[in-house]
């Protein structure tokens, strides 16, 4: 490998590249040996290559077989709904994979309740109590708290805890505001424009500690989907149930609480599963910060007798999974599970102990195909689309502010080599530059 080894020198040693810190490591799937290493044990801000210490982690800890389970049940004539912590319940794109209708779950709420002959329902109560109430992590951007990548993180939500909404042209001075779901638990106050010349310019702004989000903008003709969290997911789920029970003629006559339950006097009517597969499928290879949060929190609360999940107890979780791996404490510091917070912290080395983790165990096939491929899907499809790279580089792909990053495997003709490379102060072409190192461990393999 003493090619590579300077190959990847040349592209670190770059003019453009000579400010950006770099922290690399190639390791010979196989046989577990270092064949590069730069930097390797410096702990570097990882931005979304946190997730994969996220999913390593809690794939060893719950299991390739760990389902997250939502229950609905009635005590009399109250609607009870338990959160289990899925961050894929009423997900648009992994129902979508699934051949599933949207919004099939409140519809099936729907078809269970009228099925156990309730014509009224009183109290409808939402417990998220399996995680804490603390949504917002507060190392995030605080004026981010409306971005999707940037949504509450509860025990109980639904639609990724967002609303979507696409402003279109229907011939009046305001634009028409199409919402999905279709529900009153926002507000929105449409400032908006319409014009037949220029780029759409609508936006979306939901006042934090509210659901009230201002509409503001030039629409021409119809804008792109555009999405916008929501304030307490929980109580957004019930609500949605609660308007769908009663366009269906089942009228709801109290009120909506969130409360934690023992579940022991509840008769169960409906349940929904989400297997772990999804959730590190829409984590690692659509980079979607909530599935990773959860997960976090999650690990926090099997640790906590299964309540109270948070980011303090799920920190210890993968603390001690990084630590069982050889990780010493000064490769990594964890501060949330998706990679948002900048007081994350981690090694080349430490990544690449986690992924060579993952390799050597009987789910690396599972977790191997939760990664962006390279040329074909999730966030890597824009780049290696040669026929030489195509479909051979696996990794997740990072990015906040000064940071980028990219692990995973390379499967060449010499085996398996996984990758870590993360670099902070980068450049624009920093990206350039990573992807050539992936490059170059393919082409190593082919001389």
């Amino acid at each position: 490998m003493g090619d590579l080894r300077s190959d990847i020198d040349s592209i670190i040693g770059r003019p453009s590249q000579k400010k950006v810190r770099f922290s690399v490591q190639v390791v010979k799937a196989e046989s577990g040996k270092v064949v590069y290493r730069r930097n390797s044990m410096t702990a570097l801000v990882p931005a979304s290559n946190m997730k994969l210490v996220t999913t390593a982690a809690a794939l060893a800890a719950l299991g390739s077989d760990f389902q997250y389970v939502t229950r609905v049940g009635l005590v009399g004539n109250t609607l009870v709904i338990i959160g289990s912590g899925d961050p894929l319940l009423g997900d648009k794109e992994t129902d979508e994979a699934r051949g599933r209708k949207a919004f099939w779950v409140l519809d099936d709420i729907v078809r269970a309740v009228r099925a156990n002959g309730k014509g009224t329902i009183d109290d409808i109560i939402v417990d998220s109590t399996v995680f804490d109430d603390e949504r917002l992590h507060p190392n995030w951007p605080r004026n981010q708290f409306n971005k999707w990548y940037e949504a509450e993180v509860s025990g109980l939500g639904f639609f990724a805890n967002c609303i979507e909404v696409v402003a279109k042209d229907t011939g009046g001075s305001k634009a028409s505001l199409l919402v999905e779901p279709e529900t009153n638990y926002v507000t929105i106050t449409n400032n908006t424009t319409t014009t037949t010349k220029g780029a759409d310019t609508v936006s979306l702004w939901r006042q934090q500690g509210s659901n009230d989000i201002l509409a503001r903008g030039r629409c021409n003709k119809e804008t792109l989907p555009m999405k916008v969290t929501v304030e307490r997911p929980a109580a957004f789920m019930g609500t949605l149930v609660a308007e769908r029970l009663n366009r269906a003629g089942v009228k709801t006559l109290g009120h909506l609480v969130e409360a934690g339950t023992d579940g022991s006097n509840i008769t169960t009517i409906a349940t929904y599963l989400t297997p772990l597969v999804d959730v590190l499928n829409r984590c690692n290879k659509d980079s979607l910060g909530l599935a990773a949060e959860c997960l976090m929190k999650t690990l926090g609360a099997r640790a906590n007798g299964g309540k109270g999940g948070s980011w303090a107890n799920g920190r210890a979780e993968m603390t001690r999974f990084l630590k069982g791996l050889g990780v010493e404490e000064t490769e990594f510091n964890i501060d949330d599970g998706s990679g948002l917070s900048e007081e994350n912290t981690l090694s080349a080395n430490a990544v690449a102990r986690v992924l060579l983790s993952v390799y050597r165990t009987k789910d690396w096939p599972m977790f191997r195909d939760s990664l962006a491929v390279g040329g074909e899907d999730g966030t890597a499809a824009k780049w290696f689309r040669e026929a030489k790279y195509k479909g051979r580089i696996l990794g997740k792909t990072g990015y906040i502010a000064g940071v980028k990053s990219f692990s995973g495997v390379c499967v060449t003709e010499k085996g398996d080599y996984i990758f870590a490379i993360i670099t902070n102060n980068a450049a624009g072409s920093t990206r350039d530059a990573i992807n050539d190192i992936c490059k170059a461990i393919i082409d190593d393999a082919q001389d």
